[in-house]
């Protein structure tokens, strides 16, 4: 019996169909392994940046699973995802369940003929992807870690930074100041609803004596009221004539297959998704066996799929339509070996079983399809007018029709409109309707949406495919910036962070910075660069950075608060300051006067003290550490009501609860991770954040385990993971995203 491994139990039940008797294909359910959450014992930097990997949370029931299938098996096949992640999981299932010589097996699409294919080629593990991979995890973590740490010290606790993620949000940060900084200016735009002769149209060769009404819009548009009235008033007063008519005929070539980031931003702009609700669709119609891999950076097409394409485009549209094109990225670090993303069989109309995917699948085939058709020709049609005298600037009507489809016939949803204009001639005379003007001012350059952004990384070269969407995910859950529509919006706190990074760490979140090591990590890669020597590079200069600014003063106000919004305590002056929940006003004279605003300027009220000592500070058994000096119980105003809490937060976070309150919140569940690495006392407990209620373990912060839902006591037969409460129609439900058994209904 040969045993295939793969992350996904989707995509082990694809692979399945495909191998006869004699093969057995289990999933890990995603990584099995990875570093542990305390950054003391993660890498070790001394030793040569070995890092210190640990079993995921809830996975040693699957664990136990594949070495008891393996020991059985005469052969084990690692079939992991073909990239450096995917290498990276197929060595530490090797490494953790003991195989001493597995075999390795990649594909790009999920079909019987790129599986039985691969299984005829079959390789050892790629360890120079696999350190790849490692050395982007470790350096990420280094790197995010002390700077973090810094930011916590010199901003507000919790707060994060990234080695990737705080480029993006310099680049968001950047065009927010530049929209702060533009000054408008007023200009006038001028437009004129005219009418074709009728005594011309009657003399015509139809002689239908028809009047056909366009509009025409000034080329200039003046920025003096005085130059935009004389206009009006000529255009208002004067006859009007056809100065000149310019037709065109212009080919408008298809646009290469999708890759990752050009299928981000397309399915953003057509279909209203974000890159992480793209990528998610994108994976699963993969694991079905629809689509090629999602993550790569190539258009390249293999020639039995443009041999297929070809074929689909003749019986589909016609040969007319057929024109082979090959297609090369333009990116330098582009892995040409893999395929743009496009479907299996070109010959499949529709594909996947939510909406998502079928709208997606849809736009991928028209794309992939277009990829491989003539050209589309376009007659381009430009009316010149002005009064007599062409006392004015000209004004012009543009329009446009398609004179052969070509690509658009597959893809019509790039066609646009057609403009029709009519058929005037040189000098031909025109009635004026109005004249029409309109004052405007100039506009800022706009935010970037999530599409916008994901182009913009990739011509920076900052990221790679498998990263854009996860680094604007990140940004959004730390609240530095929020979407509204498509738009990303910089908050406050992402402001504050940005601009305290900028300041102190410019060199290492710089465009340059940040793509050479992209480039340094694709050479670790392909062989060229040693894994110890990259690490050591970077970490001995970016410790010394961080270390040198713990002098550096604390940033403990944004400036001051509008002078309308005098202390409500002391009526002294007020200064901006960021909070966990965003920014807020409090008095000058902090701590001396705790007056404090709200952002719209409502009054906060103040904590006060309710005469007891904090029962946790100084504590040798608490979790935090020892504090020299216990603090006092005050009572606090917060998001969600007043609570009593810890003076010394956020060195102590004690918060006293109603022993009611605290009974009714328990759930009499053990947590599965305390129960792994043998904590003590760890119960799943009723908790209540941001995005409303969630269950979590009684020892946070020791142990960081939550779930959404309310757990029943089961563990899920599939991964071990904790099942917890569903819906009317899924009454159970596994809290493992990654598994199977968390929406059956996707089975």
């Amino acid at each position: 019996m040969k045993l295939v491994i793969v992350e996904s139990p989707a995509k082990a039940k694809t692979i399945e169909k495909y191998l006869g008797k004699g093969y057995t294909v289990k999933a890990s359910v995603g990584h099995i392994r990875d570093l542990p959450k305390s950054n003391k014992d993660a890498v070790d930097v001394e030793g040569g940046f070995v890092p210190r990997y640990a079993i995921v949370a809830a996975k040693q029931h699957v664990i136990d699973g594949l070495h008891e299938a393996a020991e059985r098996a005469d052969e084990v096949i690692l079939a992991t995802d073909p990239d450096r992640e995917g290498e990276a999981i197929a060595w530490h299932l090797a490494e953790t369940i003991g195989l001493k010589k597995p075999k390795r097996i990649v594909f790009h699409e999920i079909t019987e003929n790129a599986v039985q294919e691969a299984l005829a080629h079959p390789r050892a593990i790629d360890q120079n992807l696999r350190k790849a991979q490692e050395a982007r995890r470790v350096l990420d973590r280094l790197f995010g870690y002390d700077l973090s740490g810094l930011v916590w010290k010199k901003v507000r606790y919790g707060l994060s930074a990234g080695r990737v993620q705080s480029p993006a949000l310099r680049i968001v940060m950047e065009r927010e100041r530049e929209i702060r900084a533009f000054v408008p200016e007023k200009f006038w735009v001028l437009s004129a609803d005219v009418e074709t002769d009728p005594i011309r149209e009657a003399s015509s060769s139809n002689g239908a004596g028809k009047k056909e009404r366009f509009t025409v819009i000034c080329a200039e548009e003046p920025r003096d009221e005085k130059e935009a009235k004389r206009i009006f008033t000529e255009a208002e007063s004067k006859k009007w004539h056809v100065v000149d008519v310019e037709e065109t005929e212009q080919k408008r070539a298809p646009r290469p297959p999708f890759t990752t980031s050009t299928l981000q931003q397309v399915a953003s702009t057509r279909l209203g998704f974000s890159p992480s609700r793209t990528m998610r669709t994108a994976q699963k119609l993969y694991e079905a066996g629809f689509i090629t891999y999602m993550r790569t950076d190539s258009p390249n097409l293999a020639k039995e799929a443009v041999s297929q394409i070809a074929h689909v485009v003749e019986s589909e549209f016609g040969k007319d339509f057929v024109e082979v094109r090959v297609y090369k990225s333009k990116s330098k670090s582009a892995q040409e070996a893999h395929e743009a993303v496009r479907p299996t069989s070109a010959h499949k109309v529709s594909a996947g079983t939510t909406d998502d995917q079928k709208k997606l699948y849809e736009l991928i085939r028209a794309r992939t399809l277009a990829s491989q058709m003539t050209d589309a020709k376009v007659l381009r049609t430009k009316i010149l007018a002005n009064v007599e005298g062409n006392t004015v600037p000209d004004f012009a009507a543009n329009g446009s029709r398609v004179l052969f489809e070509g690509w658009l016939k597959a893809d019509p949803d790039a066609r646009g409109e057609d403009v029709e204009l009519p058929k005037v001639a040189k000098d031909d005379p025109l009635k004026l309707i109005k004249a029409n003007t309109e004052e405007k001012e100039t506009q800022p350059p706009p935010r970037y949406s999530e599409a916008g952004l994901v182009k913009e990384l990739e011509k920076r070269g900052i990221g790679r495919p498998s990263t854009y969407a996860s680094i604007i995910s990140t940004l959004e859950a730390r609240g530095y910036v929020e979407k509204q529509g498509r738009t990303l919006i910089p908050t406050h706190t992402g402001d504050v962070v940005s601009s305290f990074i900028e300041d102190h760490f410019t060199d290492y979140i710089s465009d340059t910075f940040t793509a050479e090591m992209e480039n340094e990590l694709d050479e670790i890669a392909e062989g060229t660069r040693e894994y110890e020597k990259t690490l050591k590079d970077f970490y001995t200069p970016f410790k010394k950075a961080v270390k040198s600014k713990d002098k550096i003063e604390k940033l403990t106000n944004m400036g001051d608060a509008p002078a309308e919004f005098p202390c409500p305590i002391c009526a002294g002056p007020m200064v901006y300051k960021l909070s966990k929940n965003g920014r807020f006003m409090s008095c000058a004279k902090f701590p001396d006067c705790l007056g404090a605003r709200k952002e719209d300027g409502s009054e906060i009220a103040p904590p006060k003290e309710i005469g007891e000592a904090c029962p946790q500070c100084g504590n040798p058994d608490a979790p935090q550490p020892k504090i020299k000096e216990p603090g006092r119980l005050i009572e606090r105003e917060g998001r969600f009501g007043r609570f009593i809490a810890c003076s010394n937060y956020p060195k102590c976070k004690f918060v006293k609860k109603d022993p009611t309150e605290e009974a009714r919140a328990k759930t009499g569940v053990a947590c599965p991770v305390c129960k792994i690495d043998g904590r003590k006392g760890g119960e799943m407990v009723e908790r209540r954040g941001r995005f409303g209620l969630f269950y979590s373990c009684s020892n946070y912060p020791d142990c960081k385990h939550a779930i959404k839902a309310k757990p029943t006591g089961k563990m899920c037969p599939e991964c071990g993971a904790l099942m917890m409460e569903g819906t009317k129609t899924i009454p159970e439900r596994c809290s493992n995203k990654a598994c199977p058994n968390h929406n059956p209904h996707k089975k």
